[in-house]
């Protein structure tokens, strides 16, 4: 066997002498932190040792629960979860297009990913008049999580009215990075038999195709805004989205 480190030695020192400490009117758990503490010193260890034998601990659970959560993330990937586009856009510039909604997604992944100690929660990061974030976080029951977040203006479109167009957005963006976080994506693709054609991440694509909703005005507003990588990344989808514009100006002039 390796020679175990003065730090290793320190760790497992700490761990044989967590035993119930009194303290005044009742016992002190052995476990936290502090009856952690008190037992070490009480066999004559120093604070400074303490606190670097509890820092070495933290440390230690920390990459134990980070590696729990990648163990439990394959496992959920292993089911290969396939989400349904269970809502057809009957009107519009996208008009026969299928889409998976926000209770679809939920449905599909919150099964796998409870068989394996996984959850997902959101929470609005950023809520100003004209920039709405979400984030995403997927936790594991270890205590490690990842997140992941998105951010867009409410969505005025469709003569929705403040509150709509908030409520539209957010839940755009819950179903979005959700999908981003447990690495999923919606099925019922057909290519035909052609080749499969450029991909175009969905966090580039997806603000995209609903400026090209509103016309070309707010479609080439969109596309200045964006970075020269991420405007080089939409070009496979340029053509679509510009005839998707015009499209829907077509619509409101008439």
């Amino acid at each position: 066997m390796n020679a175990m480190t003065k730090d290793e030695t320190q760790v497992m020192t700490l761990e044989a002498v967590q035993q119930p400490v009194a303290i005044q009117q009742g016992a002190l758990a052995a476990n936290s932190p502090m009856g952690m503490m008190m037992a070490a010193m009480n066999h004559g260890a120093s604070l400074e040792q303490v606190e670097k034998m509890m820092d070495l601990q933290d440390r230690w659970e920390r990459k134990e629960a980070e590696k729990a959560y990648n163990a439990a993330f394959a496992a959920f990937k292993a089911e290969a979860v396939r989400i349904i586009k269970g809502r057809k856009v009957t009107d519009g510039p996208l008009r026969g297009k299928e889409y998976a909604e926000l209770h679809d997604v939920v449905d599909a992944v919150t099964p796998a990913l409870s068989r394996h100690g996984l959850s997902t929660a959101w929470k609005l990061t950023k809520d100003e008049p004209q920039w709405l974030e979400v984030t995403c976080t997927l936790k594991h029951t270890s205590g490690h999580s990842e997140s992941v977040s998105m951010g867009g203006p409410p969505d005025a479109g469709g003569a929705k009215n403040a509150l709509q167009a908030r409520a539209s957005t957010k839940s755009y963006l819950e179903r979005y990075t959700l999908k981003a976080i447990c690495g999923v994506a919606e099925g019922g693709d057909d290519s035909d038999g052609n080749p499969p054609p450029v991909s175009v991440p969905l966090e580039i694509l997806a603000p995209a195709r609903e400026a090209a909703m509103n016309g070309w005005a707010a479609l080439s507003a969109h596309i200045k805004g964006l970075s020269p990588a991420h405007r080089a990344a939409l070009e496979p989808e340029s053509y679509a989205l510009k005839k998707a514009a015009k499209a829907a100006d077509e619509k409101g002039a008439a």
